[in-house]
């Protein structure tokens, strides 16, 4: 070091901070659940769904998809607090003036790894490449543009319709498999909202009115002073009640309350409820089944009415035809 010149000590440590940069960038980085490709017209375009849920471009399908050529660098410039990353798409002097603050927070890189490896990459948000075909168009429309870079605005025109078209979150989940996660991580947010981590203290949930309403359409006989109920009541509750209160309620509550050897469930179905969501919903689901016992003087035209009133979730809807004789 003693021999190099003052220029030289100086690239050098340049290049050691930005080594030390670039190792504090990926010793973050986000594991990729799912990959894939996109197909736009004749182009394929890699992208990757994150283990947030953060859906991303590769940074070579990002320049694919704008039609820029050359290979996905990023480009480390040295500020005043350290390095900044600058995408290739956004260096150009002439589109510095429609460059918002938000933009460039967005286009910063993401670094990941691929599904099942320690194979590293570098992303862009989804949600950045619409925004930098409008950024192009904008510089275009104000004549702003080289008339070398006129091809890729029109490259950012066609993929802007396109994109009108099909969402891009929609193509990457489509693309990467992700859509059955999707699915699976929606429902755990439904049961999550109905279904409690701790059993809650028994609280008389059923009126007694509803089970007077049902033992009448069964032709049994009701004993209000009486707290037993016949086996089928069992089967009854579960369909009529929790089959229909959300999608995957019933099979979470048979899995958090199980029947032992003789049969029995240890705690009722109901204590397992949500005080905010899943209490309030299973009231007025039971006051609506009460006021549909009201009106039918038969099980058949009850049960028929509840199918069309109170769908179960998972079930094929009855067609609308016309009442026979």
């Amino acid at each position: 070091m003693a021999k190099l010149s003052k220029e030289e000590r100086s690239a050098l440590a340049k290049k050691a901070a930005k080594s030390r940069w670039l190792a504090n960038e990926f010793s973050s980085f986000k594991r990729a659940t799912h990959y894939g490709e996109i197909h736009l017209g004749s182009k394929m375009i890699p992208c990757a769904v994150l283990e947030d849920g953060t859906r991303v471009i590769t940074q070579t399908g990002f320049l694919r998809a704008m039609g820029k050529a050359g290979g996905a660098k990023n480009t480390i410039r040295e500020g005043v607090e350290g390095f900044e990353k600058v995408p290739p798409f956004l260096r150009a002097h002439y589109l510095q003036p429609y460059i918002s603050d938000e933009l460039r927070q967005m286009a910063m890189p993401i670094a990941f790894t691929l599904p099942g490896s320690n194979v590293k990459a570098w992303g862009y948000r989804a949600e950045l490449l619409p925004q930098v075909c409008t950024l192009y168009l904008q510089a275009r429309d104000a004549g702003a543009l080289l008339p070398a870079q006129l091809p890729l605005a029109e490259s950012c025109d066609l993929l802007i319709r396109s994109l009108a078209h099909v969402g891009i979150i929609a193509l990457i989940d489509e693309a990467t498999g992700y859509q059955t996660a999707r699915d699976q991580l929606a429902l755990q947010e439904i049961l999550d909202k109905f279904i409690g981590k701790e059993l809650a203290k028994w609280v008389r949930r059923f009126p007694a009115e509803f089970y007077e309403r049902i033992f009448k359409l069964r032709n049994w006989k009701y004993d209000s002073n009486s707290t037993k109920r016949p086996v089928q009541m069992a089967q009854i509750t579960a369909d009529l009640v929790y089959a229909r209160l959300a999608p995957g309620v019933l099979d979470e509550l048979r899995r958090l309350n199980p029947k032992d050897e003789n049969g029995h469930r240890k705690n009722r179905h109901h204590q397992w409820l949500t005080p905010d969501v899943g209490h309030p919903v299973l009231r007025d689901h039971i006051t609506g089944l009460i006021y549909l016992g009201k009106v039918f003087d038969s099980w058949d035209g009850f049960y028929v009415a509840v199918n069309k009133a109170m769908p179960k979730y998972g079930n094929t809807l009855t067609l609308p035809f016309p009442d026979q004789d």
